[in-house]
C-alpha cells in the first residue's frame, strides 16, 4: 500500500485528487494540506511514501517544502503538480530531490502511474513541460559536445543518461539498448560514481542543463 499526501492551496483540488484516486486499491491517500509546511509537519511523525506537491502556494510553496522534508526524510518521493509557466521552479524542485513533474490537469491513470513509478524509484516526466524546458536551454545557451567530455561517459553511458531523463525504468531502457536489466543498473551506478550524483532525478538534471534530453 502506497501511502499518498496531497499538498494543494485549492481545496477543490485536493478533493477531486483524493476522489480520483480512491478507485486505486494499491494507494491510501493518509492526509492532504493546504501548504507545504503543514506537509512537512505531518511528514516528521507519519509514514509517507509519496508526495503529490503543487508548486505554487502562498504561504510555503512546493519548492521550499521539497528542501525541508527531503532534509528530514530523503526517502519520500515527491511528484510537483506543475503548469507551462513554472520551467524555473520545476529544475530548482528537482535539485532539491522531487522525482519529477505533472501537469495538474493530467489524467487519474497518468497520475497513478507517476505515483508508482516515483514509489520505484523513477523519474516522473511529463513530456509537454520537457520539451518546452529544452527548447528554453536551447534558446539560451549554445550546447557543445565538450560541456561533457569532462566527465569521460561513453557513448553507452550517455545514452542511458537521455532515457534516464525520459523517465523510463530500468526495464525499459535495457528493451531499448538491447541490454539486460543487470546491466542498466550496474551502468547507472557507474554513472553516478562519474558525476558524483545521489539518484536518477540528480541525472534527469544533469541531462537538461547539458542540453542530453
Amino acid at each position: 500500500m502506497i501511502k499518498l499526501i496531497i499538498v494543494d492551496d485549492e481545496i477543490l483540488i485536493r478533493e477531486g485528487l483524493k476522489i480520483l484516486l480512491s478507485v486505486y486499491k494499491d494507494i491510501e491517500v493518509v492526509g492532504d494540506f493546504s501548504d507545504g509546511e503543514e506537509a512537512y509537519e505531518f511528514c516528521k511523525n507519519n509514514l509517507v511514501h509519496v508526495a503529490l506537491m503543487d508548486i505554487r502556494m502562498e504561504k510555503c510553496n512546493g519548492v521550499e517544502a521539497t528542501r525541508m522534508i527531503k532534509s528530514i526524510k530523503e526517502e519520500i518521493k515527491i511528484i510537483i503538480l506543475t503548469t507551462f509557466k513554472d520551467s524555473e521552479y520545476i529544475v530548482k524542485a528537482l535539485s532539491y530531490g522531487a522525482s519529477g513533474y505533472l501537469l495538474k490537469d493530467s489524467s487519474s491513470e497518468k497520475i497513478y502511474e507517476a505515483i508508482k513509478g516515483a514509489y520505484t524509484g523513477n523519474v516522473v516526466v511529463n513530456p509537454e513541460i520537457a520539451n518546452m524546458m529544452l527548447k528554453e536551454s536551447n534558446n539560451t545557451k549554445d550546447v557543445k559536445e565538450n560541456d561533457i567530455s569532462e566527465f569521460q561517459l561513453s557513448e553507452k553511458e550517455i545514452e542511458i543518461i537521455k532515457l534516464v531523463a525520459e523517465g523510463l525504468t530500468n526495464k525499459e531502457i535495457g528493451a531499448e539498448l538491447f541490454l539486460a536489466q543487470g546491466t542498466i543498473k550496474n551502468n547507472i551506478s557507474t554513472i553516478l560514481s562519474k558525476l558524483d550524483l545521489r539518484d536518477r532525478t540528480q541525472i534527469a538534471i544533469f541531462a537538461y542543463k547539458k542540453g542530453l534530453m
